[in-house]
């Protein structure tokens, strides 16, 4: 496994950091969604990998649509 340049074994760096507060609410908000309920301590290691997958594809699907939008408003 590659390594971060901090030091840290997790790669799953921000590319813009000041986006972690909105990511954080993305994923509350698409897990209540889904009908899942995210621990506030942060762990979800009590959750199913289904669960942690569901709400990590929707994630990625909401962020692939709101990329589409704004390069759409730029082309236009």
């Amino acid at each position: 496994m590659a390594q971060a340049s901090n030091g840290s074994s997790s790669t799953n760096n921000l590319v813009v950091p000041k986006a972690n507060a909105a990511l954080e609410q993305l994923k509350y908000e698409v897990a209540q969604e889904l009908g899942i309920t995210l621990s506030p301590d942060g762990y979800q290691g009590n959750k199913t990998s289904y669960e942690n997958g569901s709400i990590g594809g929707y994630i990625t699907k909401r962020l692939v649509t709101l990329a589409e939008q704004q390069l759409a408003g730029q082309f236009q």
